[in-house]
């Protein structure tokens, strides 16, 4: 019990970081990203995924930004996503206090998931490499472009929103694991 405890205490302060970020970015921009569409918001964490996996097999950046502010980033367009998933893409501008409701409202719900699925896994994601979140983030991504091309429908597998989901919280571990000096 008491890992779960540390757990949630560790994945709330890697989300508030994310969210700070966010909320003063929409401060600065508004929310521009409104006008994104599934498959925009999709290629913008892709965008940051093989960027990181570029850097792990490179071993060099070029660029300032580092691994950690990509992966915050991924939480955010995937909380972008999971908003946009039930707005559609719109041109229309929103009030930050909304938008920090609406975070918070994705958020709940991703941590919720989290804590039920590492109850079930036993908190296996401990145990894994910076890489191998990368590759599921990536591997996500594929699943939402293809759902999309089927027209937003699955058979039997879980839609759009659980892939983002899956996407955020593998980011949020990376971010862990990165604090905790593992990664």
């Amino acid at each position: 019990m008491q890992n779960t405890i540390n757990t949630e205490r560790q994945y709330e302060e890697a989300v508030k970081k994310c969210r700070d970020i966010f909320l003063k970015k929409t401060r600065d921009y508004g929310t521009s990203w409104r006008v994104l569409r599934i498959i925009s918001v999709t290629d913008q964490i892709f965008i940051k995924a093989q960027r990181i996996r570029t850097i792990q097999e490179k071993k060099v950046q070029r660029i300032g930004d580092d691994i950690a502010s990509e992966f915050m980033g991924i939480v955010n367009y995937g909380i972008i996503g999971l908003i946009q998933l039930d707005l559609l893409a719109e041109m229309e501008d929103m009030d930050p206090d909304e938008v920090e409701k609406l975070y918070q409202q994705k958020y709940e719900f991703t941590k919720k998931l989290m804590l039920d699925k590492n109850h079930d896994y036993g908190e296996a994601w401990r145990d894994m490499s910076q890489e191998s979140f990368v590759d599921l983030i990536l591997m996500k991504l594929q699943r939402i472009r293809q759902i999309l091309q089927n027209d937003g429908k699955t058979l039997i597998s879980e839609g759009i929103d659980a892939n983002f989901t899956d996407i955020i919280n593998y980011a949020v571990f990376a971010l862990i694991l990165m604090d905790e000096g593992k990664h």
